[in-house]
């Protein structure tokens, strides 16, 4: 009896044993960092003091925090913008970082460029010139004298060269590849007509920003011959024409204003399918003097 009681007791303390040993070598392995799946648990972030979390306010100096302030170089950038364009700013119209050396255009590729016409989202990114003498010279020379396609975007001496016209109007070949002023006809679909709505034309002196009113077909009429625009009878009657042009072609923004007192620029290129007829796309001046 006295041995089975022995070897019971002994049983009893290896149980013991054992199961102290898990307790320290699962406290060993707690130590280490080590899950029973032998991954490694992730180290926990260390609990900061709530004065380390949330910095005692310094005294206020009196200062603007130097966070809240425009880099030096963008303050600079903005003070130095003409009144005009601070404006068209503050309108919302999207002013693009473009720039152009009319000194080098004029010295070096062609005399006649006086200014620049630019439209985001399309192709049309071309210089503008006007011949001194002869009114259709840029329909059929490029700018290097060349004769033939693809010409040049240009005005007639209808116009003035400064953009101070009623009726301002240039021309631009509709050209197979997409370029010159083809792209005029994206202005056929509605979605587009929204999307891209300024032209901008860039001079020596100044950029003019226009909203695009309009754009739809016209017939062969010319727009400028025989005609005087600085007339207010005859402005606001190509105004009301304008206005009642309806068809399939056509997009208009309802919630841009012109009156007879507004200047209007208009891009005119021809229509694959009807040689006689024009597609025009139409804006009117936002920074008016």
């Amino acid at each position: 009896m006295k041995g089975h009681n022995s070897k019971k007791s002994n049983n009893n303390w290896w149980k013991i044993g054992g199961a102290a040993l898990v307790v320290v070598l699962l406290m060993v392995l707690a130590a280490a960092g080590i899950r029973s799946g032998g991954e490694k648990q992730p180290e926990e972030e260390p609990v900061l003091p709530l004065e380390e979390v949330i910095p005692e306010a310094e005294e206020d100096d009196g200062k603007e925090e130097v966070g809240n302030e425009l880099p030096e170089e963008a303050k600079e950038e903005e003070e130095g913008q003409p009144e005009y364009i601070k404006a068209l700013m503050e309108m919302g119209v999207p002013i693009p970082e473009k720039e152009v050396d009319f000194e080098d255009l004029q010295e070096n590729v062609n005399s006649d460029i006086y200014a620049w016409v630019y439209i985001p989202g399309s192709e049309i990114d071309y210089p503008i010139l006007q011949h001194p003498v002869d009114n259709r010279y840029y329909l059929n020379y490029n700018l290097d004298g060349s004769y033939g396609y693809p010409g040049c975007i240009y005005t007639e001496r209808y116009n003035e060269k400064d953009f101070s016209d009623p009726l301002t109007v240039v021309y631009g070949h509709n050209m197979k590849n997409g370029t010159m002023f083809a792209g005029l006809h994206k202005y056929e679909d509605n979605e587009y007509f929204k999307e891209n709505p300024y032209i901008y034309i860039y001079t020596p002196e100044k950029l003019f920003v226009y909203e695009i009113f309009v754009s739809h077909e016209y017939g062969s009429e010319h727009l400028l011959y025989q005609k005087d625009y600085t007339n207010e009878e005859q402005f606001n009657r190509y105004i009301e024409k304008i206005m009642g042009v309806r068809g399939m072609n056509c997009n208009r923004a309802e919630d841009v204003e012109v009156t007879g007192n507004s200047r209007i620029l208009v891009l005119s290129t021809c229509m694959a399918d009807k040689p006689d007829n024009r597609y025009l796309v139409q804006g009117v001046l936002l920074n008016e003097e």
